[in-house]
């Protein structure tokens, strides 16, 4: 039988070969002769294998040593959100495999479109200017009558949406018009690459950019909704939906966690993983916004430069939000003018009527993406319905960013890059 210790020293040797797994991956993508010539030597196994048994007992020592049950939960966060910024690279590098792999020369456009985005200071000041902005909002009253940590939860998806938006509108500007207008698409269009590798390969790279910036700042957003409640009284701080995943988490992990501070950290690291599955629909929502805005932008980088191009997708972003409002004013007052003699007033409205339902049928519906009412609620939402609507958004998305790509597609085939 196990003694307290030996569980200890177990269950932190399996937690350190769980970060050691996942660090394999980004650490072949830094030297890949090396990281290979090192797998072949057993030696060098025996050493990480030793090097985990060593981490663990640290680990071991360490819950020993603290022993409270509330430190060891925020340990466990702790612990769970390091293992989720590895878990992030290792998606993004096996993502980036696989693209390669499906689509070689296409895949090689995207791959240096995303090296381009991410080695950009545009991206980390976007990332460090929303994160510095999500700090703000810890210490802002709302004067919201008891919903202040909900406000605050709409305002940072809100703001992880419009960081990732606006940098991937502006770096869609700056890589697609710039090498078209510099010439040096012409340099690679020499080669085997067609002009749909070329615009669909940026988009896919920049997507995978704005992607990237979306997880990270997803991962800051769930650490200022941790904090807020510690910083500022609040009287209720309840997630409907948190409330019906947790149990659920809660009661597999209790099956197979140990007891004692191992059970605790465990429980920290099962605390961490339900507020990721709870902020996750409304990141990819947000993220559904992103992709149809920089399907729009490419496809006008193919004609406009970046100034007129940017200008442009913001008013399309406004005019997507207000494009049901214009069509519920423009009903409402079309049925307070009936019976009137008022043609001029009433051509008027027809007129106004007619440009709204324009605007709504052509633009994107950006209503959609709208996370205030699934937020701002008392009830919580049933699981399956919000996952349909959230695969529904999903879909609308994947259909307006094919047409605005194929839209982008018909321009990009007859523009002379000479």
């Amino acid at each position: 039988m196990l003694t307290p210790f030996l569980t200890l020293w177990l269950a932190g040797i399996l937690l350190c070969l769980l970060q050691f797994v996942a660090t394999l991956p980004w650490l072949a993508a830094v030297d890949s002769r090396f990281f290979a010539s090192a797998v072949r030597r057993p030696r060098n196994w025996g050493i990480a294998f030793a090097g985990i048994a060593g981490a663990g007992l640290a680990l071991a020592l360490f819950l020993m040593i603290v022993q409270d049950r509330e430190r060891l939960y925020l340990w466990g966060r702790l612990f769970a959100s390091l293992l989720q910024i590895q878990l992030i690279a290792d998606g993004f590098l096996l993502g980036i495999a696989v693209i390669l792999w499906v689509w070689p020369r296409g895949g090689a456009v995207a791959l240096a479109a995303f090296r381009e985005g991410v080695r950009q200071p545009l991206f980390w000041l976007f990332i460090a200017a929303t994160i510095a902005l999500m700090g703000l909002s810890l210490f802002v009253p709302y004067f919201t009558f008891g919903d202040d940590f909900k406000m605050m939860k709409q305002l940072g998806f809100d703001m992880v949406m419009l960081g990732a938006v606006a940098f991937s509108v502006i770096a869609a500007g700056m890589s697609i018009s710039d090498e078209i207008e510099g010439r040096t698409a012409i340099t690679l269009m020499s080669k085997p690459v067609s002009r749909r590798e070329f615009l669909l390969g940026k988009y896919v790279g920049i997507l995978l950019a704005g992607l990237l910036m979306t997880a990270l700042l997803g991962w800051a957003l769930q650490w200022a909704l941790y904090f807020k409640p510690f910083l500022e009284w609040m009287p209720d701080t309840s997630d409907p939906l948190k409330a019906q995943i947790e149990p659920a988490l809660m009661g597999a992990v209790r099956g197979i966690s140990p007891v004692g501070e191992a059970g605790s950290f465990l429980h920290g690291m099962t605390l961490w993983s339900t507020d990721t599955a709870t902020i996750l629909p409304g990141l990819v929502i947000g993220f559904c916004q992103v992709m149809v805005l920089l399907a729009i932008a490419a496809a006008l980088a193919t004609r406009l430069p970046m100034v007129v191009n940017l200008v442009t997708c913001l008013l399309l972003f406004f005019l997507g939000n207000l494009a049901p409002v214009l069509v519920e004013v423009s009903r409402r007052l079309q049925r307070e003018h009936v019976g009137t003699h008022q043609g001029q007033t009433s051509a008027t409205l027809d007129l106004v009527q007619f440009m709204a339902r324009l605007f709504d049928t052509v633009l994107p519906a950006l209503e959609y993406f709208n996370l205030g009412p699934a937020i701002v609620r008392d009830r919580p939402l049933p699981i399956v319905d919000y996952g349909w609507y959230v695969g529904s958004v999903v879909v609308y998305a994947l259909l307006y960013t094919a047409i605005a790509l194929l839209f982008g597609l018909i321009l990009f085939e007859d523009r002379d890059l000479a």
